[in-house]
């Protein structure tokens, strides 16, 4: 969502870059794939004339690979906007389960806000990818499950090192992990140098990695090197290699309970 050509080459922004590399790192072996859209400018847009595009491309080439959809606020905070690719009926849809602040920008999620995504999300089929970047996120959705708005399975992306929300630290991933509910499919991320390290320990600990140029934009941390999508999957599988971890089949996640059963019954134009 933040890199640009600008920032570096490798980012994909138009339909068929992103397809390409969606189609490369299939082939290479992922579980999901979580997709900004962009306009014709590269700033980010919420259309689903644009994702349909994205989405066609993706479903013609790796129909079993489950896609996430962001439902992002931090360009366009109103709710018909921020739903509007959910008609295209993908998998899942990002929730992040609170407002917070980037070092530059804020992503405010009102609680009324957070209940209508889910609401559009049952609608449609999809589920949520529940973002949480600090402790308090993952107690909110305890509340909204006692609530009955959230129901299992449960899919979480802990996202870490975020200047204003918790940090890559072992302490407070250990303390996020255990705080998770019944039924919780999760995975690592963290923003900037800490990526390596953090999906490192993801894969000892027994989870998921969450992996891409979103997150940073250098392969090394000395910043010499670009990195590309490809490049920090390749260098992902080669560590889960070493832990005898297999990389999780799109389709056993997805049968799971996270395959939309309607799923992008609404991509003819």
């Amino acid at each position: 969502m933040i890199p640009t050509k600008n920032l570096t080459p490798h980012v994909a922004v138009s339909p068929d870059e992103i397809i390409e590399q969606v189609i490369a790192a299939y082939e290479l072996g992922i579980t999901m794939a979580h997709l900004h859209a962009r306009d014709e400018e590269g700033a980010p847009t919420y259309k689903a004339s644009v994702y349909r595009d994205i989405f066609e491309g993706i479903h013609q080439y790796c129909p079993d690979l489950l896609i996430c959809a962001s439902l992002s606020g931090r360009n366009f905070p109103e709710l018909e906007k921020r739903t509007e690719v959910l008609q295209l009926k993908p998998d899942m849809g990002s929730l992040t389960l609170s407002s917070l602040n980037f070092s530059r920008a804020a992503s405010v999620n009102s609680p009324d806000t957070i209940v209508g995504l889910i609401e559009a999300m049952d609608k449609y089929g999809a589920k949520p990818e529940l973002e949480c970047f600090d402790a308090g996120m993952i107690n909110y959705a305890h509340y909204l499950i006692k609530k009955g708005v959230l129901r299992p399975p449960f899919y979480f992306n802990l996202l870490l090192g975020n200047v204003a929300s918790t940090q890559a630290e072992i302490a407070h991933i250990g303390l996020m992990i255990r705080d998770l509910p019944d039924q919780s499919y999760w995975a690592l991320a963290s923003l900037g140098q800490t990526q390596l390290s953090i999906n490192t320990l993801a894969i000892a600990f027994g989870g998921g990695v969450r992996v891409g140029v979103e997150d940073n934009i250098w392969y090394d941390s000395q910043r010499r090197k670009k990195a590309t999508n490809l490049e920090l999957l390749q260098r992902i599988h080669r560590l889960a290699a070493e832990f005898e971890r297999p990389i999780m089949k799109s389709e056993e996640l997805g049968q799971a309970g996270f395959y939309n059963t309607q799923r992008f019954t609404n991509l003819a134009k």
